[in-house]
């Protein structure tokens, strides 16, 4: 991934460069941020409400201060929200007090975004506090069942896959920043996206992903057998309850945060199990092997490398009405971000 682009005639332009980032909450993702991009040199400002984090993070050589206004007055060219989604609405209050001294005193005002796993919510509680102007949502397809800064790496992030998400108003000036960050000294790739899509997309790879895996344990509690298959466990129970041995209220509150997209994914599911067990229960063996076989094409998918190949490179133009539904239309069908211009994005399959 590269933040150049090939200008008019094939002229390259300038790379487009992050050289501040602010950091709001230094827990897991938040952390990983923070020593990612100080391992890549560039200037990170952090905070969190916990001085025995924010003291971890010093240790850790990420410079931070007390509180998310005074990340706001060093000017960062981004600021990155990473509270716990019930946190944030206070974090944007405190943000929106402090911006209009700011803009009153002049220069350069950062662009907001975030590393949340569910995004509509998100854009609603920015649009509250006044400040959806200049938001662009983000979230990275990284994490562990741990938490908080002392679980946090500086090579979680690299190599993973975001999303990024703009709206209908979403600003080019507001937008190339987060995706040269992303794809910078963050060394992710992205794919833009609306919120609506992009909540969909991880009901079903990460969210129901998690209610299931604490459905696996539920399970296992209410069994009379549970200390024996517990004893008897091995790769496929370690592996499938994973993501559920995490704080319980982190994985709710993700869960709540994406209701809408979630129900209808878990009432899905629902019923497919409740017609296996029906199946079974009556010996139809037909409905038993079609139950297994619908996965084929996602089984082949994943199989083959859902990323293999690309397809012929797709320029969206930024300065062109409608730039956003384009692109967004592109990520969704799985273009990836290639190249990064003033003027354009280039997107491939």
């Amino acid at each position: 991934m590269t933040a150049h682009a090939s200008g008019p005639a094939g002229a390259t332009e300038a790379p487009l460069v992050v050289a501040r980032v602010g950091v709001v909450g230094l827990g897991l993702i938040g952390g990983s941020v923070a020593r990612t991009l100080v391992a890549a040199g560039v200037d990170v400002v952090a905070s969190d409400p916990d001085a025995t984090t924010r003291a971890a993070a010093r240790d850790a050589g990420v410079r931070t201060v007390g509180s998310a206004a005074e990340v706001l007055t060093e000017r960062p060219d981004v600021l990155v929200l990473a509270p716990p989604l019930a946190a944030l609405p206070a974090v944007l209050d405190e943000l929106a007090a402090a911006l209009p001294r700011l803009v009153a005193d002049g220069g350069p005002v950062p662009v907001l975004t975030d590393v949340g796993s569910v995004k509509a919510p998100v854009r609603a509680a920015v649009d509250a506090a006044g400040l959806g102007a200049r938001y662009v949502g983000a979230h990275p397809m990284a994490g562990t069942e741990e938490s908080g800064f002392g679980a946090s790496r500086a090579d979680l992030l690299p190599g993973c896959a975001w999303a990024v998400t703009v709206g209908p108003t979403t600003s080019p000036d507001h937008l190339l920043p987060v995706l040269a960050l992303v794809t910078g000294p963050l060394g992710g790739v992205a794919r833009v996206v609306d919120d609506a899509t992009h909540d969909a997309a991880v009901a079903l790879v990460s969210h129901v992903p998690h209610v299931l895996a604490t459905e696996l344990l539920n399970l296992a509690t209410a069994a009379p057998a549970r200390a024996l298959a517990l004893g008897l466990a091995a790769g496929s129970f370690r592996d499938g309850t994973r993501v559920a041995r995490t704080d319980p209220r982190r994985t709710q509150a993700m869960v709540d945060g994406n209701a809408d997209a979630v129900v209808g994914t878990l009432r899905d599911a629902a019923a497919h199990l409740g017609a296996l067990a029906d199946a079974l229960d009556a010996g139809d063996a037909a409905a038993v092997t079609a139950f297994f076989d619908a996965a084929d094409p996602v089984r082949t998918a994943l199989a083959d490398g859902v990323s293999a190949g690309t397809s012929p490179s797709a320029t969206v133009r930024l300065d062109e009405p409608g730039w956003q539904d384009r692109l967004t239309a592109l990520g969704a069908a799985g273009a990836l971000v290639t190249r990064i211009g003033r003027e354009a994005v280039v997107v491939a399959r």
